[in-house]
């Protein structure tokens, strides 16, 4: 799976940063994430702050945090990991550079301190529930 430390299997996504663009790991996500020829994707839709009875968490810290989990929560419901996500998008309600270091330790977190996917990040006046602060989509790459 992803970047798995098995070297005997081949990698389905492949994390790079290439000379020439800035250092993107201080903020959280990779610049190209190449995918194996005969991999199966795997779409996640947008996950927010919900919790599994649809509660949602009342600050953005909180709805981030949660947000990643149910990301996670998705990934494993197909037998993938972090580790497979080629590519993320977030949207971000009245996004600051305040909001951005607050993502930041959290994906971190999220990831287990690994090497983040290639990612977009997209302010939006609100999103689909009042309330929600956050939402994040995952492409995940297995192998076929």
């Amino acid at each position: 799976m992803g970047q798995s430390s098995d070297s005997s299997k081949t990698p389905t996504v492949v994390l790079t940063n290439p000379k020439g663009l800035f250092d993107p790991a201080p903020y959280g996500f990779s610049h190209v994430a190449q995918v194996a020829p005969g991999s199966r994707l795997v779409f996640l839709a947008g996950q927010g702050g919900e919790h599994e009875t649809g509660a949602l968490e009342p600050d953005f810290r909180l709805q981030v945090r949660q947000a990643f989990k149910n990301v996670r929560t998705a990934l494993e419901s197909v037998g993938a990991g972090v580790g497979d996500v080629a590519k993320i998008t977030m949207l971000v309600v009245d996004h600051t550079e305040e909001k951005l270091r607050v993502i930041g330790p959290e994906l971190d977190a999220a990831w287990n301190g690994g090497m983040k996917p290639a990612c977009t990040l997209i302010p939006v006046p609100r999103l689909a529930l009042d309330g929600m602060l956050f939402e994040v989509e995952a492409i995940a790459v297995l192998p076929a």
